[in-house]
């Protein structure tokens, strides 16, 4: 198997699993501050949410593990990992709480 089957096996599943991360912790933090009115209320957001980050992730983990993957796989994955990280942070600090910081 080369790399770039590798790559094309690896970018899939963790942009998915982050997207997974993200909504998880969007969906915890929106419990925490009591946005929304119940759990299938914010299901609907978290799920477009949630596929979006996935989408934007599964683009940064194919570049990272696609090319720079290609020279070294380390560095791929690392950068691929430490990026997947950033995105989760801002897209949980940007949606935490919709109407505002009051919790």
């Amino acid at each position: 198997m080369t790399r770039g089957q590798v790559g094309c096996l690896i970018a899939p599943s963790a942009g998915v699993g982050t997207g997974v991360l993200g909504a998880v912790l969007l969906n915890a933090a929106w419990r925490a501050c009591d946005v929304g009115v119940n759990g299938a209320a914010n299901g609907l957001a978290l799920l477009f949410c949630g596929a979006l980050l996935a989408l934007l992730a599964t683009a940064w983990w194919g570049v990272l593990v696609g090319y720079v993957g290609r020279w070294n796989p380390a560095a791929g994955l690392f950068g691929g990992l430490a990026g997947a990280a950033v995105m989760v942070w801002v897209f949980v600090a940007l949606l935490r709480a919709p109407d505002g910081y009051r919790c």
